[in-house]
């Protein structure tokens, strides 16, 4: 009896190692979850710092959770895919297509919950720091745009690669983008203040992906492009507003 009892708490460590073992295997090999788990601590230390309450703790951790469960069972189903079939089958294809829409619509929820979440607490923070920029005049837009931009110029110059808005480090088209979504964000009033700032954000990393997707640019140079264009805009806001 007391053997029986040895070898089957011995065979529920087993299963747990395996389970973490398994845990280890995805964030290793693959780099959404690695994305996925990112995301998941900036949204846990936010969640400490503005002090969410216990009920939205816990349709965050639900949030996070599920998408995690949902890229896992993806990973797993493109594996045995994979395992079973070496040649191309059109049924394959559409169950793992239907695997990875089940991690998109986890990933969407995700969003929702977060937005939902911290709308209200990052829309009042914000809105202290951006009061005494709100009433800069227009021409600060341009002009941060037009520095931007010559930043950009002077930095390919300076590297010697890619042409003003095309190649190169950094991304002007990055650059300008983020730039935008900057400056809507300063100028924006209170009433819309977090949405227009998130739409315009979410067009900024749009822009971003179609250069990284379109083989124009590395993720490092849009990176480098989005920050510059940022830091550039809010600094002309900070010094001239």
């Amino acid at each position: 009896m007391e053997r029986l009892t040895h070898r089957r708490a011995r065979t529920l460590i087993e299963s747990f190692n395996f389970a973490v073992e398994g845990i280890i295997h995805v964030l290793r090999t693959q780099r959404n979850m690695r994305i996925h788990l990112l995301a998941a601590v900036i949204v846990l230390i936010a969640a400490i710092a503005t002090g969410v309450t216990k009920l939205e703790l816990i349709a965050l951790l639900l949030a996070i959770a599920f998408v995690f469960i949902a890229e896992m069972i993806n990973s797993a189903l493109e594996q045995a895919i994979d395992v079973s079939t070496t040649s191309f089958d059109p049924l394959a294809k559409l169950a793992k297509d239907t695997a990875a829409g089940a991690v998109l619509i986890a990933t969407l929820n995700a969003i929702a919950v977060g937005y939902l979440v911290f709308s209200g607490e990052v829309a009042e923070r914000s809105s202290r720091l951006l009061d005494r920029l709100r009433d800069a005049p227009a021409q600060l837009t341009l002009i941060a745009l037009v520095v931007t931009v010559i930043l950009v110029i002077a930095a390919k110059a300076y590297t010697g690669r890619g042409r003003p808005l095309s190649g190169g480090l950094p991304s002007g088209h990055a650059a300008v983008a983020f730039a935008g979504w900057m400056a809507a964000t300063l100028i924006i009033g209170d009433s819309h203040l977090f949405l227009i700032s998130t739409l315009t954000f979410i067009m900024a990393l749009l822009v971003a992906q179609t250069r990284v997707e379109s083989g124009i640019h590395s993720a490092l140079e849009v990176t480098y492009g989005g920050v510059l264009g940022a830091l550039v805009t809010l600094a002309v806001f900070q010094l001239f507003a």
